[in-house]
């Protein structure tokens, strides 16, 4: 990434160049990051290409101000990450779903990122309501942030009997959980982004996937709620966890939320892809 597109990148979530990678500018990075760019799977619905490349994250994230989903946001947040100087790791992840059962392989992009000053980190801006800040990657208690109460685990083996490998301490895999409920499973192998492109087109295209099912537009908001749009219903999310849904009549309505309550401009109102087909 080069320093213009970094400063892009920098003004789009409302940050100044940071004078050095600590941790606590990555934890300030990120919250602005889950403030200013939403977790959105539009592009799936409006029949827009996904492509895990660099420029092409930056052209969408920073050049039309969208949103993505995880191996869109936590792709480019890497790469700028690791153009202001922190030390950047992809991780692979599966996402638990109904039942405790696990997703596909390269179900979920998350970072590892280690700061200046000695800190290790796991980072997440594209999981939706997940922590607001990095979770201290070594730890194995209780770790609370506004978005609730996590933990990182040793795994235990998968369905196929298979503990994982290169783990912090026992060879396993590594469980995040929110608030005792398992989120994903995390492998500590070093990827690269080009490793998620499977996992995005089987996403993308899969009638199986949650994300080909349903449109999202979310961010968290400044006051630590979060603001949803799923189709036409738009709920608020207090810092409580109160929620307050309506639904919006006309497309006027719609496009005028994405515009104002998501900073995304749209020429059509979109429409999940299994509808229209």
């Amino acid at each position: 990434m080069k320093s213009a597109q970094a400063d892009a990148y920098l003004r789009r979530i409302g940050a100044q160049h940071p004078a050095w990678p600590t941790s606590d500018v990555l934890r300030d990075l990120q919250l602005r990051h889950l403030q200013t760019v939403p977790f959105e799977n539009l592009s799936i619905h409006l029949g827009e290409e996904i492509v895990l490349e660099e420029e092409r994250l930056l052209d969408k994230l920073v050049g039309a101000r969208r949103g993505g989903f995880c191996y869109e946001l936590n792709g480019a947040f890497g790469a700028l990450l690791g153009a202001l100087g922190f030390d950047v790791t992809l991780l692979a992840a599966r996402v638990y779903g109904k039942e405790g059962r696990l997703g596909i392989p390269y179900d979920h992009l998350a970072l590892r990122v280690r700061t200046a000053d000695g800190g290790d980190w796991l980072t997440d801006v594209g999981f939706g309501a997940h922590s607001h800040y990095p979770l201290v990657f070594g730890e194995r208690g209780e770790q609370e942030d506004p978005g609730g109460t996590f933990r990182i685990a040793e795994s235990g083996p998968d369905a196929a009997g298979v503990r994982g490998g290169g783990g912090a301490r026992k060879g396993e895999d590594l469980d995040v959980i929110r608030d005792g409920k398992a989120q994903y499973r995390l492998e500590v192998r070093p990827r690269v982004l080009g490793d998620f492109v499977t996992g995005a087109w089987w996403h993308s295209t899969s009638p199986v996937s949650h994300f080909g099912r349903s449109l999202v537009c979310s961010r968290v908001t400044e006051d630590g709620g979060r603001i949803t749009l799923s189709g036409r219903n738009f709920t608020v999310t207090t810092a409580d966890g109160t929620k307050e849904v309506s639904e919006l009549a006309t497309d006027e309505e719609v496009l005028a939320t994405y515009r104002e309550r998501f900073g995304i401009e749209l020429d059509r109102v979109p429409e999940v892809r299994k509808a229209r087909e």
